[in-house]
């Protein structure tokens, strides 16, 4: 019998708690294989709610270019999907409640094999998806059996999305829902809150699953700002470039990296923790 999905209890939880969701982004294999897991380790003691691994791919459609960098840098250290997995195996073995989600693009999980992918992902301990290249009407032969696996696909809503889409996208959506706050990829503006928090009506007037808010975050203002409009925000170039400037142009990363980009996540946390609606 299946038991709760680590993403549904951590969101009633939060509501519990009257709090707003935090969900970080970090590339997978990023800034090498050696500290990746020690970032990764560190974000819920930083106040990570829900975390999302990158995984690398070759042409990131949605991705801007901090986290293009990042997914080279990934593989030029030897990322693969086997090894994706391994670390949130590894991951599980001290955190058992933090939920993990993997992001990516459908082509490598096709070529990895669909039904074997989401065995070792079960198997691994992952919780949720997004692939932003498989639409709603596309989405049942990896949503129907990542159900049955009691995993959620999350689904995106982005600001050309109109009533129809909508509803298109809301029917059997799960999770929860990953509101992209610009027109365009990751990293390159930011959004206007006024415009959100009408978008943001619009959703939750359809719909009970928790909304957040992603692309176009970057400061702890911005972290309060979207997570006050919505039920959490989700931030992930910023981290990334966090992390990108304190790696030299000779590969020599700075020793405290790990206690920087930790100090940088959680004041973006405590922020999103403080909003309100």
């Amino acid at each position: 019998m299946n038991t709760e999905n680590r993403i549904d209890a951590r969101f009633a939880a939060l509501k519990a708690a009257h709090k707003k969701a935090f969900i970080s982004f970090l590339t997978a294999g990023f800034p090498d294989l050696e500290l990746f897991p020690k970032l990764l380790e560190g974000f819920p003691g930083a106040g990570v709610d829900l975390i999302e691994i990158g995984m690398p791919f070759s042409d990131p459609m949605a991705d801007g270019p901090a986290i293009q960098a990042a997914n080279l840098r990934a593989f030029k250290a030897g990322i693969t999907t086997i090894k994706i997995l391994e670390f949130v195996r590894g991951f599980r073995e001290k955190d058992q409640d933090t939920p993990i989600i993997l992001m990516g693009y459908y082509n490598p999980i096709y070529s990895y094999g669909v039904m074997r992918f989401l065995d070792d992902a079960k198997k691994a301990g992952v919780d949720g998806f997004i692939i932003p290249d498989l639409p709603p009407e596309e989405d049942a032969e990896f949503r129907e059996p990542a159900a049955k696996h009691n995993m959620k696909l999350i689904r995106l809503i982005t600001p050309t999305t109109d009533e129809a889409r909508l509803t298109t996208i809301l029917d059997k959506a799960s999770g929860f829902l990953y509101d992209v706050s610009i027109a365009g990829i990751t990293g390159s503006k930011s959004a206007c809150v006024s415009d959100l928090k009408v978008g943001m009506a619009q959703i939750k007037a359809k719909t009970n699953l928790p909304v957040c808010i992603g692309f176009g975050v970057g400061t702890p203002d911005q972290a309060r700002e979207m997570a006050a409009a919505s039920d959490g925000v989700i931030v992930g170039s910023a981290i990334i470039n966090t992390i990108a400037r304190q790696v030299d142009v000779m590969d020599q990363k700075a020793p405290d990296i790990i206690a920087r980009t930790m100090a940088f996540v959680a004041d973006l946390a405590n922020a999103a923790h403080e909003a309100n609606d």
